[in-house]
């Protein structure tokens, strides 16, 4: 098939509906308005059923429902969607329930700005609603990764059981590029005999709940799902390496930021600067032992993010500090340039040799 020029919010739209997808429940919001507005003109010419629900609690309650059926179901929204829509999650993810949960960044905290932001990353990765609990996190950096993440997204979601975010920003959401639809790995997916969907044929009775009042009961619950997200951490890391075998300086950065700072590598590597790139695609569970092999023979980390540190202390950790970690950052809705991150390339290298 060939590839279709669309916008990074259409291609996540597109590309849930190939997936199998027939319900979408979101409120407008900008920059990712265009997903909204893709799945209320196709949804109803293919099968699906697109609802602009009257807030964003209401749409996450419906997805609740809509997962608990076992249909594939999807919504969307930006930053201050989410913080409403947390409360919904902790139950999604309480419940043991697979969804898909698109979050295009834009600035904050509170209403902030409509330009592209990564100010959410603590958010998405360590409290997107309260108590224990992740969801898994899938950061694209191009339309392409818009459309492959979401539909392995969907994929992953079913198979553990457990709601699936890609986050992105404003700038991948608004930005059009080729996409080929076709480009998809293919997973096998498990019955979902789990699903309150009717007792037809002897079907058993299913109760889809997140509510347990004894202590001991909710321990073990927990305790087998801490388990489960262990083996994803174990299987399911996903990041891409860029110079980096004998890099002195790598830059972490994922999403639109790592494209940028991919042409900044480039650049310092014409200066004759030994700089590599790594890019987390998995943001939850991040590649943490993939990068402490970087750390065997880089000398120097810098995280350029969009935000003012947040996935710093993640890097650290994973590379147990054995190297001196930096943080470059423009926030607000501010991109960074190549140039703004060869300079700081420029000076925790010492300069061009």
């Amino acid at each position: 098939m060939a590839k279709v020029l669309m916008k990074g919010n259409e291609a996540i739209a597109e590309s849930a509906i190939r997936s199998g997808c027939k319900l979408f429940f979101g409120y407008p919001i900008t920059p990712q308005t265009e997903l909204s507005e893709y799945m209320a003109k196709q949804m109803p010419k293919r099968g699906g059923l697109s609802l602009q629900a009257e807030s964003e609690v209401a749409a996450i309650n419906m997805v609740l429902g809509a997962a608990a059926s076992g249909a594939r179901v999807i919504t969307s929204t930006s930053s201050p969607g989410i913080s409403l829509k947390s409360e919904g999650i902790s139950y999604i993810i309480g419940s043991d329930l697979p969804c898909v949960i698109v979050n295009v960044q834009r600035g904050g905290p509170g209403l902030g700005g409509i330009q592209p932001a990564q100010s959410d990353y603590n958010q998405a990765t360590k409290a997107l609603g309260h108590g224990d609990g992740h969801v898994l996190v899938l950061a694209p950096s191009s339309a392409q990764e818009m459309a492959t993440l979401t539909g392995e997204a969907f994929d992953l979601a079913d198979i553990y059981r457990m709601p699936a975010m890609i986050l992105a920003d404003g700038a991948l959401g608004q930005m059009m590029e080729p996409v080929d639809f076709e480009d998809k790995p293919h997973r096998e997916i498990p019955a979902k005999d789990w699903a309150c969907c009717g007792t037809k044929n002897g079907r058993k009775h299913n109760i889809i709940n997140s509510l347990y009042i004894q202590p001991d009961e909710l321990e073990d619950i927990i305790n087998k799902r801490f388990e489960k997200y262990a083996y994803i951490e174990q299987n399911e890391v996903k990041y891409d390496k860029y110079l980096c075998d004998d890099a002195d300086v790598v830059i972490v950065a994922y999403g639109i930021t790592a494209r940028i700072a991919r042409s900044a590598v480039n650049m310092a590597r014409k200066k004759g600067i030994k700089a590599g790139l790594f890019r987390p695609i998995t943001l939850w569970p991040f590649p943490a032992k993939q990068l402490a092999e970087v750390a065997k023979t880089a000398k120097t980390f810098i995280s350029v993010e969009m935000n003012m540190g947040q996935m710093v202390g993640d890097v650290k950790l994973a590379i147990e500090c054995a190297r001196p970690v930096y943080h470059f950052g423009r926030t607000g809705g501010v991109i960074p340039t190549p140039d703004e991150i060869l300079a700081q390339i420029e000076k925790y290298n010492g300069g061009a040799r």
